[in-house]
Protein backbone atom coordinates (compact mmCIF):
# COMPACT_ATOMS: atom_id res chain seq x y z
CA UNK A 1 0.00 0.00 0.00
CA UNK A 2 1.49 3.38 -0.93
CA UNK A 3 2.46 5.51 2.06
CA UNK A 4 0.48 8.53 0.80
CA UNK A 5 -2.68 6.42 0.60
CA UNK A 6 -2.17 5.07 4.12
CA UNK A 7 -1.54 8.57 5.48
CA UNK A 8 -4.78 9.80 3.89
CA UNK A 9 -6.70 6.98 5.58
CA UNK A 10 -5.09 7.80 8.93
CA UNK A 11 -5.92 11.51 8.50
CA UNK A 12 -9.55 10.62 7.79
CA UNK A 13 -9.69 8.47 10.93
CA UNK A 14 -8.26 11.37 12.97
CA UNK A 15 -10.75 13.82 11.43
CA UNK A 16 -13.64 11.51 12.34
CA UNK A 17 -12.53 11.19 15.99
CA UNK A 18 -11.51 7.55 15.70
CA UNK A 19 -7.76 8.08 16.12
CA UNK A 20 -5.53 10.57 17.90
CA UNK A 21 -2.28 11.55 16.26
CA UNK A 22 0.90 12.56 18.07
CA UNK A 23 3.89 14.05 16.27
CA UNK A 24 7.51 13.55 17.12
CA UNK A 25 9.97 10.77 17.81
CA UNK A 26 7.59 9.00 20.17
CA UNK A 27 4.55 9.97 18.09
CA UNK A 28 2.09 7.79 16.29
CA UNK A 29 -1.59 6.96 16.30
CA UNK A 30 -3.87 5.54 18.98
CA UNK A 31 -7.59 4.98 19.31
CA UNK A 32 -9.39 8.04 20.62
CA UNK A 33 -12.20 5.95 22.09
CA UNK A 34 -12.50 2.46 23.48
CA UNK A 35 -12.73 -0.31 20.83
CA UNK A 36 -16.20 -1.21 22.11
CA UNK A 37 -17.35 2.34 21.28
CA UNK A 38 -16.14 2.32 17.65
CA UNK A 39 -18.26 0.50 15.10
CA UNK A 40 -17.16 -0.92 11.78
CA UNK A 41 -19.61 1.58 10.24
CA UNK A 42 -17.68 4.44 11.90
CA UNK A 43 -14.46 3.25 10.27
CA UNK A 44 -15.96 2.60 6.83
CA UNK A 45 -17.72 5.97 6.71
CA UNK A 46 -14.58 7.77 7.93
CA UNK A 47 -12.63 6.30 5.02
CA UNK A 48 -15.21 6.02 2.22
CA UNK A 49 -17.96 8.44 3.23
CA UNK A 50 -21.59 7.66 4.02
CA UNK A 51 -23.00 4.28 3.07
CA UNK A 52 -25.65 5.39 0.59
CA UNK A 53 -27.29 3.61 -2.30
CA UNK A 54 -26.62 4.81 -5.83
CA UNK A 55 -28.95 4.25 -8.72
CA UNK A 56 -27.26 2.91 -11.84
CA UNK A 57 -27.11 5.61 -14.51
CA UNK A 58 -28.86 5.03 -17.82
CA UNK A 59 -30.49 1.79 -16.69
CA UNK A 60 -33.39 2.37 -19.07
CA UNK A 61 -35.99 1.83 -16.36
CA UNK A 62 -39.44 3.33 -16.23
CA UNK A 63 -40.13 5.94 -13.55
CA UNK A 64 -42.06 3.40 -11.46
CA UNK A 65 -39.25 0.85 -11.71
CA UNK A 66 -36.67 3.51 -10.80
CA UNK A 67 -38.67 4.43 -7.68
CA UNK A 68 -39.01 0.79 -6.64
CA UNK A 69 -35.30 0.18 -7.21
CA UNK A 70 -34.36 3.32 -5.25
CA UNK A 71 -36.61 2.20 -2.39
CA UNK A 72 -35.10 -1.29 -2.42
CA UNK A 73 -31.54 0.09 -2.50
CA UNK A 74 -32.30 2.38 0.44
CA UNK A 75 -33.68 -0.54 2.47
CA UNK A 76 -30.58 -2.60 1.67
CA UNK A 77 -28.30 0.28 2.64
CA UNK A 78 -30.14 0.81 5.93
CA UNK A 79 -29.88 -2.90 6.75
CA UNK A 80 -26.16 -2.77 5.95
CA UNK A 81 -25.66 0.34 8.09
CA UNK A 82 -27.51 -1.29 10.99
CA UNK A 83 -25.42 -4.46 10.81
CA UNK A 84 -22.12 -2.57 10.42
CA UNK A 85 -23.08 -0.29 13.34
CA UNK A 86 -23.63 -3.35 15.55
CA UNK A 87 -20.10 -4.72 15.02
CA UNK A 88 -17.55 -3.00 17.26
CA UNK A 89 -13.78 -3.05 16.89
CA UNK A 90 -13.62 -4.96 20.17
CA UNK A 91 -15.55 -7.78 18.46
CA UNK A 92 -12.69 -8.13 15.97
CA UNK A 93 -9.88 -8.24 18.56
CA UNK A 94 -8.48 -11.28 20.34
CA UNK A 95 -10.12 -11.88 23.69
CA UNK A 96 -13.67 -11.48 24.83
CA UNK A 97 -15.86 -9.11 22.78
CA UNK A 98 -16.42 -5.73 24.40
CA UNK A 99 -13.72 -6.16 27.05
CA UNK A 100 -10.87 -4.13 25.53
Amino acid sequence: MPERFLLQILRNLVTHDILDSTRGVDGGYRLRRSPNEISVLDVIEAIDGPVNPKMPEGAGLSEGSRKRMANTLEKLAETSRKQLRSVKLSDLLDGKPGTR
